[in-house]
């Protein structure tokens, strides 16, 4: 397969890939000589590449095997510089630490970028079978990009309402963190120890920033410093009920097979680091937060960065994997908000309600049958139905796909300390060792924000057969490097997601009009993303013009959509992935129905769409071509 070098590379970059291996790993000084030597070896060896009977190149099986260990070997030099990567691999040694920081360890890791792109540039591709080969150009795109991407590695907010530092340690203790025997719990206490040190490196580079002068907008200050102080509330810190993390850490220790007197005693050890490490620790960044909150301001796009519109534009061709111009997306994402309320104008005469569009949303975020009560009842009652539509789509799952993942998935509701900044809902992978299923997060902080007609699609975004299908099958997959195994480009993923939500449809589902309504309702915001992201970051809107943009052209209630352009406004670019990867995955889709005709097998389709994991939307067509051209040479 011949593939194009046109985009920028992956928007998940080579630190945040991560692999499982229990095993303890040669350090990073131990690597580099192999790495080299791996590079040297594949030049002197000779041999042209051979193809099998389909044409389909096999290669030097030398050369194959040297570079799949020179994959192995980058990914894992990265693997080792990162703790909390470790963590989520299952691996345990550095378990009590957590990343560094500091901006000469991020120097460091730009060099070994530039060593490995240049190690990886000397391997002849027409030595390499078609898999190798393509293993090859996306690792070769994802540093690139990471290497392109170095001069804007100050132009990130480290600490938002979305993801940030000082409440991602907390979410990795609790959900990650696993005790299982008294080292375990000990590794625990040794990380609460360490957050002095580690928030210190986070005041330096928020400090680093400022100085450049990239602060996050002032409406983010009271969500980052409440999320802090709520994870330093409760015993014991005060009278109240244990805080987040020592109810988390208690509650684990408590399942292990020792004595209570060394319960006991790692609990005292554990409240001990609490008081002495944690809470100085939060209280010093709160601090220091209230002071930065002083300097920020309301401009809220990324134009207002030095050289802002060109850090747009980066942002964007990372996202998208394309070089669409932020006036083409915010033009198509015009377009397709224009269609879908065409279509959500069908469902108003179905249910025969008289009136405008903007009277339907109205109805719609407003009548009480849409929404389920502000109550614990109410909650668990919407856990328990999305679980029944993952267990109903599982059933059909035969219909759709060749490939299924292992891994279970579990519906969960977001943790307290995090549900008023963290979004409507999100998914988190499987451990690789199955040891932690995947898990479908639903906010339901207001269950005013979660409308029931929406449950449906949201439950197949974020479920099956959306992100815990294609992230678990990635993950599963075998004969391929870990890098691409724990990779990732957000067009391919996120448009993946929302593909996720028509297929269903396709089958019979959203038998409900309302429920359908709900369906367009959310492909309606992935359109509007297109629009209000290009406008804040590119056009100069204000955070209140793009409010009232999204809140005229789409049902959701006030408060998501001041949720959703404040997140769009401290993640430029991110959001337009999801419906510029949708678009791509169903032109590619008709493209090969066409093409097929009743040789077209929408099973054979998706495999081909999820069985090489994660790729840019460029690659993919190719993919899709290949395949549609193979099927076609068997008439």
């Amino acid at each position: 397969m011949k593939l194009k070098i046109t985009l920028l590379a992956a928007a998940i970059s080579t630190l945040a890939m991560t692999g499982c291996d229990r095993e303890q790993k040669p350090t990073e000084s131990q690597q580099t000589p192999a790495t080299t030597e791996s590079a040297q070896n594949q030049e002197a060896q000779a041999g042209a590449s051979a193809q099998d009977d389909n044409g389909a190149s096999t290669g030097n099986a030398e050369v194959i095997a040297s570079t799949n260990a020179l994959f192995e070997e980058q990914f894992q030099a990265h693997v080792q510089r990162s703790p909390e990567f470790k963590t989520f691999l299952g691996i345990k040694d550095d378990y009590g630490k957590w990343d560094n920081l500091s901006p000469s360890f991020q120097e460091e890791t730009h060099e070994i970028n530039k060593r490995q792109l240049e190690a990886l540039k000397k391997i002849d591709p027409k030595q390499l079978d078609d898999a190798t080969r393509l293993s090859l150009e996306l690792a070769i795109r994802n540093l690139e990009q990471d290497i392109e991407g170095w001069k804007w590695r100050l132009h990130t907010y480290p600490v938002n309402q979305m993801y940030a530092t000082h409440t991602g340690v907390a979410s990795l203790l609790i959900n990650q963190h696993r005790i299982q025997d008294t080292s375990d719990a000990e590794a625990y206490i040794s990380r609460l120890q360490g957050l002095p040190a580690h928030f210190d490196q986070l005041i330096e580079n928020l400090k680093e920033r400022a100085d450049k002068g990239v602060i996050v907008p002032k409406f983010v200050f009271p969500y980052v410093i409440s999320d802090g102080e709520n994870l330093i509330t409760g015993a014991p810190y005060d009278d109240g009920k244990d805080s987040t993390l020592f109810a988390d850490f208690k509650g684990k220790v408590e399942k292990l097979e020792i004595s209570e007197e060394e319960k006991s005693a790692l609990v005292e050890q554990a409240k001990t680091a609490m008081l002495e490490s944690v809470k100085p620790a939060y209280e010093k960044l709160i601090g220091y937060l209230g002071e930065l909150e002083k300097k920020s301001t309301t401009d809220d796009g990324a134009w207002k960065l030095p050289n802002g519109d060109e850090f747009y534009q980066h942002r964007l061709n990372v996202y998208t994997t394309t070089d669409m111009t932020a006036e083409e997306i915010h033009q198509k994402g015009l377009e397709e908000v224009e269609r879908i309320h065409g279509e959500m104008r069908e469902i108003m005469e179905k249910v025969e309600f008289d009136g405008s569009l903007q009277e339907f949303f109205e109805f719609m975020r407003t009548d009480k049958q849409f929404y389920y009560p502000e109550t614990e009842e109410g909650k668990q009652r919407y856990l328990k139905e999305a679980t029944a539509m993952i267990d109903t789509m599982k059933g059909r799952l035969d219909e759709l796909f060749i490939t299924k993942p292992k891994a279970d998935l579990v519906v969960k509701a977001v943790e307290p300390f995090r549900e008023k900044s963290a979004g409507k809902a999100f998914y988190q992978r499987p451990a690789p060792d199955g040891s932690r299923p995947g898990i479908y997060y639903a906010n339901l902080y207001k269950m005013s924000s979660m409308p029931i007609y929406q449950m449906e699609a949201l439950a197949y975004h974020e479920g099956i057969p959306g992100h815990h299908m294609q992230l678990s099958i990635m993950q599963e997959l075998e004969n391929v490097p870990s890098f691409r195994k724990f990779g990732g480009y957000t067009a391919y993923t996120e448009g993946w997601g929302l593909y996720s939500e028509l297929v269903p449809k396709e089958i019979g589902f959203y038998q409900d009009p309302y429920s359908d309504f709900g369906r367009l309702a959310m492909e309606l915001w992935r359109a509007g993303r297109l629009v209000v992201d290009t406008g804040l970051h590119s056009k100069k809107w204000t955070r209140e013009q793009a409010i009232d943009w999204l809140a005229e052209n789409t049902p959701n209630p006030q408060g998501d959509v001041v949720k959703a352009i404040e997140r769009y406004i401290v993640m430029p670019g991110q959001a337009t992935a999801y419906k510029i990867g949708m678009m791509k995955i169903v032109e590619l889709r008709e493209n090969a129905k066409k093409e097929l005709g009743d040789k077209f097998d929408i099973r054979e389709f998706h495999d081909v769409v999820l069985a090489n994991g994660a790729v840019p939307l460029d690659v993919l067509e190719e993919l899709v071509d290949e395949w549609v051209s193979g099927k076609k040479s068997t008439d």
